[in-house]
């Protein structure tokens, strides 16, 4: 396995991702994790990532200096090459020229580049360079900007790259990954049939004959969740509760499909009460705080009443986990969209079969436990569902209107091949009216806004190019079906500045 140390990179988890596709497992650690932690891991390489800080800042985050004679290959990128340079005896000074965007590697050379012909492009960021190697160390690449691009120690276990191998501009970057995987001679067996194995082993030796309560939602995690307990063979409990706040025959289509691979599955129709607590509630933080507690409520109800059970199993997958450790700065953007709030008295130790997976390898997964395409490549949808979609105060109407709306959005992304080109599509039904004219007649309609974004890890996100065709199809589509509807926009914000929902 690899461990990647994370000195404050925007790109620390795409490394710990990129790794997992080269079927290698990895883990995300603090840059200044102490040795001991490390080895405790007993990695086969260590990773130093990128970071926004220079090496020459007091408060620039540094690694345990044992970790570098651990005798451990590492590899670090940008930052951590200058770490590297700094902390083995080199010199790193401002740059010249700053370099940001794309660059060709002019000149490449040793076993980190073996395979690459010519000119290779890498994607570049970074305002200070390596001036003068560590004793021993050799050039391994170089750009008309920077003669020192990449760097090897003399032994050949430690490289430095300036630029981002892992990024999709850096279109050879995983070759380079891979030689690196080859040069440490890393295990690389982690196939999802080899992940559902250990899951399988693990499941059934901490359940054994207990009992366990999930929470199903109708998304692929939660879903591919209660597949593997009842795969596992233990004593379950799914339950799913119709908050009506559902998409248009998500309730259906989800009891059939997780039924009829042999999960016990309850479901609960709360859809009054979830209502009730929205009546009136307008604030986005305000509605999923009513939503929260009213499925506390239901959800505590079903555990007494079913229970008992040792644990509670949740979808958590490894993004969570690392979010969760939170750190200095860290702004509140919105509430968590999963399960969270449970009351401690209900006694449960928790269950978190996915707590390293990321959600690609959850979909693998779903697929060898025969999860149908129509749950397994959905796109990610918030818990609270279609009350953080409605601007403003949620009512049966409006939640009536925007079903049928999102629907044929969907349908039309599936009739046209679009679906699985985008990471996240949905509709808006926003507080606004418009004036407009159906046959001889004005009319006053619901303004309808529709968003659909590209993304790799949904940290960051940007809108997707649609055929002006494609949404000229869709905004009649949605406006002939729908009357209530007198106009559609499209949203094309990216993130940042703007999150992929509205609220």
């Amino acid at each position: 396995m690899v461990l990647v140390l994370d000195f404050g990179s925007q790109y620390t988890r795409l490394i710990a991702r990129r790794l997992r596709e080269l079927r290698t497992f990895s883990l995300i650690l603090p840059g200044d994790a102490p040795l001991e932690e490390v080895l405790k891991h007993r990695p086969q390489a260590l990773i130093l990532s990128g970071g926004p800080k220079s090496v020459f800042q007091p408060d620039a985050p540094r690694p345990d200096p044992r970790l570098l004679s651990s005798g451990l290959p590492v590899l670090g990128i940008c930052y951590g090459m200058q770490l590297l340079a700094k902390e083995l005896g080199g010199k790193v000074e401002r740059a010249g020229r700053a370099e940001y965007g794309k660059a060709l590697l002019t000149r490449h050379q040793g076993p980190l580049f073996r395979g690459l012909q010519g000119e290779v492009q890498v994607w570049m960021s970074h305002a200070d360079a390596v001036t003068e190697l560590p004793p021993g160390w050799r050039v391994a690449a170089e750009t008309e900007e920077n003669p020192v691009a990449a760097m090897e120690s003399p032994d050949g276990r430690a490289f430095g790259v300036q630029f981002h191998p892992e990024v999709a501009h850096t279109p050879k970057g995983i070759q380079i990954l891979e030689n690196f995987l080859e040069i440490a001679g890393v295990k690389r067996d982690w196939t999802p049939e080899h992940v559902l194995e250990g899951l399988l082993r693990e499941v059934g030796e901490r359940v054994g004959k207990d009992r366990v309560l999930l929470a199903v939602s109708g998304g692929v995690d939660s879903s591919t969740l209660a597949l593997l307990l009842a795969r596992a063979g233990v004593d379950h409990l799914a339950v799913f509760v119709d908050h009506g706040l559902l998409r248009l025959g998500e309730r259906e289509e989800v009891e059939g499909a997780l039924r009829a691979l042999g999960v016990n599955l309850l479901v609960v129709d709360a859809k009054g009460r979830f209502l009730e607590a929205l009546k009136g509630v307008e604030d986005p933080e305000e509605k999923r705080k009513a939503i929260g507690r009213a499925f506390v409520e239901v959800f505590s109800e079903v555990a007494q009443r079913e229970g008992p059970f040792r644990f509670l199993a949740q979808g958590t997958l490894y993004p969570d986990v690392i979010e969760s450790a939170g750190g200095p700065g860290a702004a509140k953007i919105k509430s968590h969209h999963n399960v969270g709030g449970l009351p401690e008295n209900l006694g449960f130790e928790l269950l978190e079969p996915f707590r390293l997976l990321f959600k690609d390898e959850v979909r693998e997964l779903a697929l060898l436990l025969g999860l149908p395409d129509t749950i397994r490549l959905r796109h990610p949808f918030p818990g609270p569902g279609l009350a953080v979609r409605i601007l403003g105060e949620v009512t049966e109407e409006r939640l009536e209107i925007l079903r049928r709306a999102d629907d044929l959005f969907v349908s039309l992304l599936k009739e046209w091949g679009l679906y699985e080109k985008v990471a996240q599509a949905l509709a808006v039904l926003t507080p606004l009216r418009s004036v407009g004219v159906a046959g001889d007649e004005r009319r006053y309609g619901h303004v309808l806004a529709l968003r659909a974004v590209t993304t790799e890890d949904f940290m960051t996100a940007d809108w997707a190019r649609l055929p002006l065709e494609f949404l000229d199809e869709a905004a009649r589509r949605i406006t002939r079906r729908v009357p209530e509807i007198g106009r559609v926009v499209y949203d094309i914000t990216s993130k940042p500045p703007a999150t992929i929902e509205w609220e």
